[in-house]
């Protein structure tokens, strides 16, 4: 459970700084069910994926896998210790950082969209398309340096028994089975 949480922190963070997704519609309605089984269940939010292996290590790190912003989780806070004023610089440096990783994501974004008619032209042009990857690299790139800085300003929070705390549960979280094709 502690490497759940450690999981969070890395892939929350960008997640946090990007508009909400667009609400997914409900499934049709099923046939009739006999009434313990027409209970209805709580809607679960989706898991975030688990930090992977190829990630930057401040990511992976820094990942505790609760959804949302994990200094403000009890059970997490329990875990490490954390003070009230720690979770108030967490939470100073995530809003500082916001902003400016809401418009990289939109800049990626908008490159991707950029480069999709090129790819999907009847005679590509190599050289635009290859020019187009190049400027989605860069804003890729642009993104990941800032949620690095936000993910180290917060790292800087924690002390080096909080911070070992966290590694740990980092490290007992189990790592997902990949699918071979």
């Amino acid at each position: 459970m502690k490497k759940y949480f450690v999981t969070l922190l890395l892939s929350a963070a960008p997640m946090l700084a990007q508009p909400a997704p667009p609400a997914i519609p409900a499934p049709p309605a099923a046939p009739a069910q006999p009434a313990a089984a027409a209970l209805p269940r709580p809607p679960q939010p989706p898991m975030p994926p688990p930090a992977e292996p190829h990630r930057p290590p401040l990511e992976r790190a820094l990942h505790p896998g609760v959804p949302g912003k994990w200094w403000h989780d009890p059970d997490m806070v329990q875990v490490l210790g954390l003070t009230a004023d720690q979770q108030k610089r967490m939470e100073d440096i995530f809003q500082q950082h916001r902003l400016k990783l809401i418009d990289l994501n939109a800049a990626v974004q908008r490159e991707e969209a950029i480069m999709e008619p090129l790819v999907e032209a009847e005679q590509p042009d190599e050289a635009k398309i290859v020019a187009q990857i190049d400027k989605v690299a860069h804003a890729r790139a642009e993104l990941e340096k800032a949620n690095a800085r936000m993910l180290l300003g917060i790292r800087r929070v924690l002390n080096q028994e909080q911070w070992k705390k966290l590694q740990g549960a980092s490290a007992q979280q189990p790592q997902p089975k990949r699918r071979r094709e």
